[in-house]
């Protein structure tokens, strides 16, 4: 598996990194445990996970998939080959993350309460990356991530400033239960912000952003990317195969057994006009080359320059095979061709 540099952090990270947000809900324990070994024998020794997870989220499974790597661990025995991301989540309603019921919010009680029960779920010592899973402030992320509102993006009178978020980080990372930072769900100025502000106050730069990139929305390539290369700010792509979509299995209405667009009505940002022609087309250039529509797919998010690591999910371990062996494909310059003659068509319809 080749690697990747992780931002300024002098680590590598494998191209190919292991999401976990179906441990605990379409996974079980043992088949989580299952899919860490397998990612580990080819390589994969970077797992995400999150406070929120499982998903989708709810207060019943909160936490659980946390769980479930430190259960790993621990049976393992081993903690310093593997790295851990995690996050923590961002202004929301998901009342039960918090022990007072509160609302989410980035501010240092709720960030230290956050950490803390990530570690202790864990079962570790310190956290490889800690993300704030997006922001505090009004910002392009959910429903509609690309379109402006100027009045839904005024600023809040509440919120807590970049400064504040970062000082809280910085207590983690000299505390030694954070190695590094991270952000997701972010934009290109919210990610410049928080590097202006790391430099002018010496505290801890960000070194990777997470956010969604596959063939149905590039429009990371707009902005970040050059953010990303420039300020070596490596991308954690999620969603490489638009939750599925890019594989084909759910063109023409088709909604297979135990499949997330079966078991779950959260699909929505996938599912906008224009999409369907688009998996249409890029399923098409996958089967002319003889290739798994979702191996070109996943192939294709590694091979950009900007992208540290692709965080790949499976709930079965033929999925997770085949992920894996994406990252390991190649694309050659006529499907790369072929894939950007259908983008310069149409465009991003799913961000």
């Amino acid at each position: 598996m080749q690697t990747r540099p992780l931002g300024r952090t002098g680590l590598s990270v494998p191209v190919i990194c292991l999401g976990t947000m179906t441990f605990g809900e379409q996974n079980t324990e043992a088949e989580g445990h299952h899919q860490m070994d397998y990612a580990v024998s080819r390589g994969v020794t970077f797992f995400d996970t999150a406070e929120m997870y499982a998903v989708p989220p709810k207060a019943e499974t909160y936490g659980a998939t946390e769980r479930i790597i430190g259960s790993w661990l621990k049976k393992r025995g081993r903690r310093d080959d593997i790295l851990i991301a995690s996050k923590v989540a961002g202004a929301g309603a998901m009342t039960w993350l918090r022990p007072d019921g509160a609302p989410t919010r980035l501010t240092r009680a709720q960030m230290q309460i956050a950490l803390d029960q990530s570690l202790k779920r864990l079962g570790t010592d310190y956290i490889d990356l800690y993300q704030l899973h997006w922001p505090e402030r009004p910002a392009p992320f959910g429903a509609n991530p690309s379109r402006f509102d100027g009045e839904g993006w005024a600023p809040r009178s509440d919120e807590t400033p970049i400064a504040e978020q970062l000082d809280t980080l910085g207590e983690f990372v000299r505390a030694g239960k954070v190695r590094f930072i991270g952000l997701s769900n972010e934009s290109a100025w919210g990610t410049m912000t928080f590097l202006k502000e790391a430099e002018a106050r010496g505290l801890p730069r960000v070194q990777s952003v997470q956010n969604a990139y596959h063939l149905l929305n590039r429009t990371f390539e707009t902005a970040l990317a050059e953010v990303a290369l420039r300020e070596q700010v490596g991308l954690l792509a999620y969603s490489p195969l638009a939750q599925g979509f890019l594989t084909g299995k759910y063109l023409d209405g088709a909604r297979p057994a135990g499949a997330r667009v079966t078991l779950f009505d959260r699909q929505q940002r996938y599912q906008k006009p224009g999409s369907e022609e688009a998996v249409r087309d890029y399923v098409a250039i996958a089967r002319q080359a003889g290739l798994d529509p979702a191996v070109m797919a996943i192939a294709f998010v590694a091979s950009r320059p900007f992208v540290a690591s692709a965080i790949i999910g499976a709930t079965s371990m033929a999925q997770l095979k085949t992920a894996i062996d994406a990252g390991e494909t190649v694309l050659s310059p006529d499907i790369l061709a072929a894939i950007d003659a259908i983008h310069q068509m149409r465009g991003n319809p799913a961000p």
